[in-house]
């Protein structure tokens, strides 16, 4: 199975031309720039249209629009993750979005990683795990998804959020891609990581 993996995109989907050929494309968050129901709708739109058998997202920080979101009506090989899986093949792909909240007065990252099942091939996040291809010195990475990763053994874990840790790098088992597309200062400077699995 081949997986196009594309991250961080912020608005910026239709600049990116032609895309790699693959069986699986997955977007790991941040499609919208500023949260807005008119970009989500755009973005999948275009991620619709788009030649792949089966496509996958999740939402990031900055699309705050889908938080408790009820999506409906996408065609049957359109997935929107949200603490949920799908099996394409014999693949298990799992999603965990990232979205901020308030806890306890402060607003903190609202972690999903206590109902993940025992076998996840595929993890999609949008945080990297700490440590892996997460900027380093700006401590994007997360603890939360470090022990997770340890736990469960993911052939794949896909995410983006640090725009400077793009990138793959194989830890232990597993395989890591930073498929940020864009730098901090949203300019598309990346190009989209292909895999076998």
């Amino acid at each position: 199975m081949k997986i196009l993996h594309i991250s961080d995109t912020l608005g910026k989907h239709r600049e990116l031309g032609a895309l790699p050929a693959a069986d699986v494309l997955i977007h790991s968050g941040d499609f919208t720039l500023d949260g807005k129901d008119s970009e989500a709708l755009d973005f999948i739109e275009w991620l619709c249209d788009l030649p792949y058998e089966n496509k996958i997202f999740i939402a990031g920080n900055h699309d705050m629009c889908m938080y408790d979101a009820s999506i409906e009506g996408l065609p049957d090989n359109v997935h929107y993750l949200a603490d949920t899986g799908v099996v394409v093949g014999n693949v298990v792909f799992y999603g965990i979005p990232l979205f901020y909240g308030l806890v306890n007065g402060k607003m903190q990252e609202i972690e999903h990683c206590a109902n993940i099942p025992d076998r996840v091939d595929v993890l999609i996040t949008h945080r990297p795990a700490l440590g892996l291809l997460d900027g380093d010195k700006h401590g994007w990475g997360s603890t939360s998804i470090l022990s997770l990763i340890n736990d469960i053994h993911p052939r794949l874990h896909l995410f983006g959020h640090a725009h400077n840790g793009y990138g793959t790098k194989k830890w232990k088992d597993t395989i890591f891609s930073n498929a940020s597309l864009v730098d901090n200062h949203y300019n598309v400077v990346n190009t989209p990581q292909l895999m076998a699995l």
